[in-house]
């Protein structure tokens, strides 16, 4: 019986074609977490973390979104929002996170 061997950089780029690009270095803790919601899933690692950095706004996103927040408020309830009023509503937001009391808006 004869086994028929491939070349090692046909393997190498075999593998590397559906490895990871990058390597994240976290603690261990925070990838034991990360193979815990992963499986609770029923997905793999690395489909996990896409999903997360997916699902998480960018900055640009986020003030993207507000925009066409305030303009779809304006155009159908006839609602002009201030950046004071933008605040006003951080600061809700964040004293109710800290779990501080919160005036009405």
């Amino acid at each position: 019986m004869t086994a028929l061997l491939e070349r090692t950089e046909t393997v190498y780029w075999r593998y590397t074609g559906v490895m990871a690009d990058t390597t994240v270095k976290v603690d261990p803790a925070v990838r034991d977490r990360l193979m815990v919601l992963a499986r609770e899933r029923g997905t793999t690692m690395r489909d996990l973390i896409a999903e997360l950095a997916g699902l998480t706004p960018t900055k640009e996103e986020l003030r993207k979104r507000y925009e066409e927040t305030k303009a779809y408020c304006e155009t159908h309830f006839g609602v002009t929002l201030t950046d004071e009023d933008h605040d006003r509503a951080e600061k809700v937001w964040q004293d109710l996170e800290a779990g501080r009391p919160v005036d009405s808006l």
